[in-house]
């Protein structure tokens, strides 16, 4: 299949050129459930709108849950805003005609860069992951798939902390190393709590194959506004919340039967303001922020690191 797309920069190309603030910056969305969550969506995007990320990227449900509505809003994205959408597709519950058939789908929206992952069964992520029969079994298979539909830009996700299904570090690192050397062109990782975990990941790859850990490793961070919410989000993706960080926002919390919301998220932005900090000092080369489709939080970090975002949010939001 040749990509019928309109021809759109790549991540790489997006993260050279001019920006605010210290480094790039883009946003991760997830689809609206229903209309009142798109409109919350569309608030959120036109605040970020306004503040020129890199990119933005919308996920893609557990099974593909989302499929529909990710490819209707990735392309709204395309087609009615200024953003650079980074579609996510994963490998779940999907044959390799009907991943050929996603990939066309974006592709008809004008959409060329897209983020390939394996992705999490339907239920319970942690779970048991079972290949479609007439499917792929791993990301990379994936990556090479939709290099050979046309002029696409794949990007790969990657762990700080390793995979909750990889053997160990080393496992986890070879992965991704051959997700790179398949022709993703760039990974973001899974959001994190320790900036260590991330340095000792992008030092590990580089030992592995310097060529491949010349390509952009994009950190994922998100403030916290709850933490009751981070602690879900946690235990649905096998990653960790550090001790210390746990009794920081714990403190906050209180020990009320509901947690203190106003101080649980100073906290977390203090906390998402230092990680940034620290990241950038190491040189990362943009920082990805999920949003949960909120803007405020994510505006007030970058306030802190030197981006005028006063001025793009509205008078209301999260």
């Amino acid at each position: 299949m040749t990509s019928t797309a309109i021809p759109a920069p790549s991540i790489v190309d997006r993260l050279s050129v001019p920006h605010r603030g210290p480094v790039p910056f883009s946003v991760e969305f997830f689809p609206p459930r229903d209309a009142e969550a798109e409109a919350r969506l569309w608030r959120a995007v036109r605040t970020f709108e306004r503040l020129g990320p890199a990119f933005v990227s919308l996920t893609y449900g557990a099974g593909g849950t989302t499929r529909d509505r990710t490819v209707r809003i990735a392309g709204d994205l395309a087609t009615q805003t200024t953003l650079l959408p980074v579609a996510h597709l994963t490998a779940v519950n999907h044959s390799v005609d009907e991943l050929r058939a996603l990939v066309g789908a974006y592709a008809d929206k004008g959409i060329t860069n897209i983020l390939a992952l394996r992705g999490d069964p339907p239920g319970d992520p942690l779970g048991e992951w079972t290949k479609h029969p007439e499917g792929v079994e791993y990301a990379e298979e994936l990556v090479r798939l939709i290099a050979d539909l046309g002029d696409f830009h794949v990007g790969v996700a990657s762990f700080p902390e390793g995979h909750h299904r990889a053997i160990d570090l080393d496992h986890d690192t070879r992965t991704l190393v051959g997700k790179l050397r398949a022709g993703a062109e760039y990974s973001i990782t899974q959001m994190f709590f320790d900036v260590d975990d991330f340095l000792r990941l992008r030092d590990r790859v580089h030992r592995a194959d310097p060529e491949q850990g010349a390509k952009p490793l994009i950190p994922g961070i998100m403030p916290i506004t709850s933490l009751a919410t981070v602690r879900r989000m946690t235990e649905l993706s096998g990653s960790v919340i550090p001790d210390d960080v746990q009794e920081r926002f714990a403190a906050a919390a209180g020990d009320g039967a509901e947690e203190n919301r106003e101080a649980v998220r100073a906290v977390g932005i203090d906390f998402a303001t230092e990680m940034a900090q620290r990241l950038i000092a190491e040189g990362v080369p943009c920082l990805h922020f999920c949003s949960l489709n909120f803007a405020k939080a994510t505006s007030e970090v970058l306030e802190r690191l030197g981006v005028d975002a006063r001025s793009a949010m509205p008078a209301a939001s999260h």
